[in-house]
């Protein structure tokens, strides 16, 4: 029988050790935590990458659930952390995984064997060392847990830290004077929950983002960008980036640096609170830093300020510490070389689930590539003969024209990504239903003519 290492219980791998499951496919699931959830689980102790106290989804509900087990209709638009770990935990209950899942289990290293098979070395939950072969591996740990920390000539002497280790302000954060470097989603909720209990609140900003409120026309933002998926994608950002501009202004008006690439270019940073609050002036923008001198932080533009506490938002390094870097290293590459984001030219076996970053939510596409890995071990699907020259297509052909750098190295969108995995599944001969917009386009244009 066919045996299948899956690491990680967060929303890609019980959706992974779902899928097998429905194939009668052999799989352990090992959770380094005691929860499932990934970054999910609210976890106050720092070295664990999760959400922190006031936690939200960034993308809505209807866009976010697993098409086969939708969440449930009292959950707000924007669900909160506590409770999406319990959909995930009842998702891997209803479908009869949560049981298998090995939890406080630390995978330690992998290796490929000679004869093909994956050697998996892990610690269990009673701190004892074992090692078992596996004919597959399934990797969905995720690609945010390990912080990123930008560099500058000086050292900062005050608190300093990374959204990694954010939990919420407390009363060490109270009239504190806060330095937030970066403006992506993890720092516009940084910023704005600091400025929660301080007056003294700065963002730094190295380039212009787009800054998307989380209802637009009274709906959530990823419904409207779901209607218009038919549409070119030139045609989409334009849409979208006058959409957005009509609802936040010029951004230079208030301090914010002006954004002159299209939408969709750039990983969108969605907060209805941050623009709200810079105009109120409860949130200062800065340029980027030039460097740092004890408690005080020079920027390019000339300007010094003194800090008690800077927390870097800075994003994380895409990395799988089990494996040897001279076997497989994705931390500084710009582009991930993998077919679907999924296919390693060079190792059949080996999958990864999840590993990517939509205009919108993960976890049901990884259901969708749980499936076609699902259909490969199973014999149903093929792969392209050329994996090497089909992820260089993929690469040189992206969904838009997104900005270089690791930041971008694994974006899609998302609409477009579901269509690319449903056309896969297809040739396995696994039909998808085509997933119906609750705004279609004409709705759309209607809401524009009478908002």
């Amino acid at each position: 029988m066919k045996t299948i290492c899956i690491i990680g219980a967060g929303p890609s791998g019980i959706t992974a050790a779902k899928n097998c499951k429905e194939h009668n496919l052999a799989f352990d699931v090992f959770e380094k935590n005691d929860k499932v959830g990934g970054n999910w689980v609210f976890n106050s102790k720092t070295g664990h990458s999760s959400v922190y106290e006031n936690t939200h989804i960034i993308s809505s509900k209807t866009m976010s659930e697993y098409e086969d087990y939708p969440m449930p209709e009292y959950y707000p638009d924007y669900p909160r952390h506590d409770q999406l770990q319990l959909y995930f935990e009842n998702y891997a209950k209803y479908f009869g995984v949560y049981d298998q899942i090995k939890f406080n289990h630390q995978i330690m290293q992998v290796v490929k064997q000679t004869d093909g098979k994956w050697s998996v070395h892990y610690i269990d939950d009673q701190d004892q060392e074992h090692t078992k072969q596996y004919d597959y591996l399934m990797v969905a740990n995720g690609h945010h847990w390990m912080p990123k920390y930008p560099e500058y000539s000086g050292k900062f002497t005050g608190k300093w830290m990374h959204s990694h280790d954010f939990k919420g302000v407390n009363d060490e954060w109270r009239n504190q004077k806060i330095l937030v470097i970066g403006a992506g989603n993890s720092g516009c909720d940084v910023s704005v929950e600091s400025a929660r209990v301080s007056k003294n609140v700065y963002i730094s900003m190295r380039s212009p983002q787009w800054f998307v409120p989380k209802f637009m026309f009274g709906q959530p933002a990823d419904i409207l960008v779901k209607a218009l998926e038919k549409l070119p994608a030139k045609v989409r950002q334009s849409i979208l980036t006058k959409t957005v501009k009509a609802f936040t202004g010029k951004y230079s008006d208030y301090g914010l640096p002006e954004n002159t690439k299209p939408m969709l270019t750039q990983h969108p940073t969605a907060n209805s609170d941050f623009i709200d609050y810079v105009r109120h002036g409860k949130i200062k923008p800065k340029p980027a830093i030039k460097r740092l001198n004890g408690r005080y932080v020079e920027f390019i533009d000339g300007s010094i300020e003194e800090f008690d506490i800077i927390c870097c938002c800075t994003g994380f390094w895409t990395v799988f510490p089990f494996f040897d870097k001279d076997f497989l290293d994705f931390q500084y590459v710009e582009k991930i070389p993998l077919y679907k984001k999924m296919m390693h030219a060079e190792h059949d076996n080996l999958y990864f689930i999840g590993l990517f970053q939509p205009l919108g939510c993960i976890w049901p596409l990884s259901d969708y590539q749980a499936k076609l890995a699902c259909q490969e071990i199973i014999g149903r699907y093929k792969r392209p003969e050329n994996m090497a020259q089909a992820i260089q297509h993929e690469i040189e052909h992206p969904h838009h024209n997104f900005d270089g750098g690791q930041r971008h190295a694994v974006e899609v969108d998302y609409n477009d990504f579901r269509a690319e995995l449903v056309a896969e599944l297809k040739k396995a001969g696994i039909h998808i239903p085509e997933r119906k917009p609750k705004l279609n386009l004409r709705q759309f244009v209607g809401t524009l003519l009478t908002a």
